[in-house]
C-alpha cells in the first residue's frame, strides 16, 4: 500500500489539480477556462490537464512513475540546498520552511477574502449584522456536516485521491500513462458535468466546489 502511494503521489496531484480546476479560477486565474467566459468545455479541460500532466512527468517519457517521484524530490531538495554544497543545513532548512509559511499565509488571505465576498451578499462591501449572522450559521452548518460524516466514515482509511489513482492505474502496474490521467480526468469532468452538455456551467462549479470541501473534510 505504501509502495502504491508513494509512486503515484505525483499522478494524484496532478489530478487533484485539474479537478480543482474545474471548481474555481484558483485566486483569480483562469484555469482551464481559456476564454474567460465562466463555462470550461471537455476541450479546455483536456488542454488544461495535459500541462498538468507535463509538470508531474519530470522525465518526459509519457509516464508518472516512481522516477519521477525521485526528480521531483532531487528538485526539492536542490531548492533548498541554496549553497549547491549537497547538503541542506538547519539555516537552509528554516529559510525553506518560512518561505511555505509565506506561502500557506497568502493561501489563508485568499481564503478569508472569498468567505468575505460570499458573506457580502448585496456586494456593499461590508458586513451588516445580517450578514454576519447568516454567515455564521453557515459555518455551523458546514461544521456540523463534517462531524457527521466522520462519525460515520471514521479516521484513517484511505484518502479519495489515492483511490481514484488507483482507479486511474487500470493495469496495476503502479504508473500512470498519458492514456490512463486523460481517461480520469474526462471522468471527473464527466462528474461535474452534471447535465451532460459537455460544458460546466458556473452552476456546476458551485457544486463542484461543495463536493470538492466534502472530500478534504472527508477521512
Amino acid at each position: 500500500m505504501r509502495k502504491l502511494t508513494l509512486t503515484l503521489s505525483a499522478a494524484a496531484l496532478a489530478i487533484g489539480a485539474s479537478g480543482a480546476a474545474f471548481a474555481d479560477h484558483h485566486g483569480g486565474k483562469r484555469g482551464p477556462d481559456a476564454n474567460g467566459d465562466g463555462n470550461v468545455t471537455l476541450e479546455e479541460a483536456r488542454t488544461h490537464s495535459a500541462k498538468m500532466f507535463e509538470r508531474a512527468d519530470a522525465d518526459g517519457n509519457g509516464v508518472i512513475d516512481r522516477a519521477d517521484r525521485a526528480a521531483k524530490q532531487a528538485e526539492r531538495f536542490a531548492k533548498m540546498d541554496a549553497n549547491g554544497d549537497g547538503e541542506v543545513t538547519q539555516a537552509e532548512m528554516q529559510v525553506a520552511r518560512e518561505a511555505r509559511q509565506s506561502r500557506r499565509q497568502e493561501r489563508r488571505g485568499d481564503r478569508a477574502e472569498r468567505m468575505f465576498a460570499r458573506a457580502d451578499t448585496d456586494g456593499s462591501g461590508g458586513l451588516s449584522q445580517e450578514e454576519m449572522s447568516a454567515a455564521r450559521e453557515a459555518m455551523r452548518a458546514r461544521a456540523g456536516e463534517r462531524g457527521g460524516r466522520e462519525a460515520r466514515q471514521g479516521r484513517g482509511g484511505p484518502s479519495r485521491m489515492m483511490a481514484m489513482l488507483r482507479r486511474a492505474d487500470t493495469n496495476g502496474d503502479e504508473a500512470v500513462t498519458r492514456e490512463e490521467f486523460d481517461a480520469a480526468i474526462e471522468t471527473r469532468f464527466n462528474s461535474a458535468d452534471k447535465d451532460g452538455s459537455g460544458t460546466i456551467s458556473s452552476a456546476e462549479r458551485k457544486a463542484a466546489r461543495e463536493a470538492m470541501r466534502e472530500q478534504r473534510s472527508g477521512p
